[in-house]
């Protein structure tokens, strides 16, 4: 059952394309054969908290389209999950809440319709921990979600339930957010393959509110860096770029943060492995204070949910506790509290135009190795206590900045994956799917 065991095996989007392409592979058997795995192993991974019912008979659709030589475009036939956070037409964008969940959309949100468009077959929604704000995937409305390298673990958050499916062929990529980490940190922990775009670089709109302010963006989340291309290229135009050797900052740690030892050992591999493919790798701290950002964090958070309790009162009265208590001390912070995170957020992103000379940022996607599936958050990271976000170190300072980031696999620890990140400047997600494919040989 374990992903460890199937992802190696499992085509990625671009193979079945051809398949379908070539008449070699068949949408419908492809479907059937999905909704097998989810028939399988989602009793025991919990990654949907959603499925559609009209899946067989789009694949029907996309059948008689290769037949005829006019597939609907560069996805079609192709199963995906989308993360419950965003809306699509025809199932619930729940958000982990009880209350969003009995409410079904009529429109699909603009990333959504996006790929619709270009004939991926939406088979469900992947389970994401309530409103997305934390690192790991579970609510009560819709259960734990678990890791398919190991049910017992995380498979992190908030794109946890996406992740889940994806790694273990209940889908063949998904679609998931980031507003600090939640793409990254589970593609790590799953072997997968996530860019986080930059801010503005994929269209939103007619979705959920925003709860952490511009930082949260929409991106596709693969089994292998061609599928990633080609999955992004339908969100976004992807611009020719040189394939020329970069000048890569290499940072391990953030300060005296802890991270797991196994971690830091894949992360040099990977250094040695970046300097193998030609690049030049320099090893220094991150030329950044993050300490402002991080005092201000919870807090912008909490003003988001408060918000969110404002224009829909109903949705935060079926909330869980701690995020009625999160909106309730967002509600008691004034103007000035968000005016100081405001500025403390254009500062960071000034100190980080140009990225210093470097074309990228090397970084592990997390500290922490998978921690326990009904666990919020690992409270210790190589002996040393932490709290919320400590696993999490790595990621939010770029969604503050507006970053763009890959997520890539590292060395794997113990059978289990290890996720390493790219961090380029603005602009730069065609310069990092380069990177992708390079690192994918």
């Amino acid at each position: 059952m374990t992903a460890r065991m199937e992802v190696g095996r499992l085509p990625d989007a671009c193979a079945l394309i051809q398949g379908f392409r070539d008449g070699t592979a068949d949408p419908v058997q492809v479907m059937r054969d999905h909704l097998a795995t989810i028939a399988r192993l989602d009793p025991v991974l919990n990654a949907f908290s959603a499925r559609a019912s009209d899946a067989m008979d789009c694949a029907e659709d996309a059948r008689a389209r290769w037949a005829n030589d006019t597939p609907k475009g560069p996805l079609d036939g192709l199963p995906i999950i989308i993360k419950d956070n965003l809306v699509s037409a025809g199932l619930p964008a729940a958000w982990g809440n009880a209350e969003l969940a009995s409410r079904t959309p009529t429109l699909d949100e603009l990333p959504v319709a996006a790929l619709r468009a270009a004939g991926a077959i939406v088979v469900g929604k992947g389970n994401t921990p309530e409103f997305a704000v934390e690192g790991y995937t579970g609510n009560t409305t819709f259960g734990t979600t678990r890791n398919p390298f190991d049910p017992a673990l995380t498979p992190g958050g908030s794109s946890g339930g996406v992740v889940a499916a994806v790694a273990c062929g209940m889908a063949v990529a998904g679609l998931g957010t980031d507003g600090g980490g939640s793409i990254r940190r589970p593609a790590g922990y799953t072997g997968l393959w996530g860019l986080k775009p930059g801010i503005g670089t994929v269209q939103r709109g007619k979705g959920l509110p925003q709860v952490l302010l511009d930082f949260e963006t929409v991106g596709p989340i693969t089994r292998s860096a061609r599928d990633l291309a080609l999955f992004q290229s339908v969100l976004a135009p992807i611009p020719d770029v040189t394939d020329r050797p970069l000048r890569i900052l290499a940072v391990s740690r953030i300060k005296d943060a802890p991270c797991d030892p196994g971690i830091l050992s894949s992360f040099a591999s990977t250094v040695a492995r970046l300097r193998a493919l030609g690049h030049s790798v320099v090893k220094q701290p991150l030329p950044l204070d993050l300490e402002p950002l991080g005092e201000v964090w919870t807090g912008m958070a909490e003003i988001g949910l408060a918000h969110l309790a404002r224009i829909d009162p109903v949705v935060m009265k079926t909330a869980a506790d701690k995020y009625q208590a999160m909106a309730a001390r967002g509600a008691a912070r004034s103007a000035v509290d968000l005016y100081e995170a405001l500025s403390r957020v254009f500062t960071l992103r000034e100190a980080v135009r140009g990225l210093w000379g470097f074309d990228a940022v090397l970084m592990p996607t997390a500290a922490a190795p998978p921690w326990s599936a009904t666990q919020a958050y690992p409270d210790t990271i190589g002996g040393q206590p932490v709290g919320p976000r400590g696993h999490a170190v790595y990621t939010g300072w770029v969604n503050a900045a507006g970053l763009p980031a890959l997520a890539f696999p590292g060395e794997p620890m113990n059978g289990l994956p290890i996720g390493m990140q790219l961090i380029g400047d603005h602009g730069a997600e065609a310069m990092l799917l380069q990177m992708a494919r390079a690192l994918d040989r």
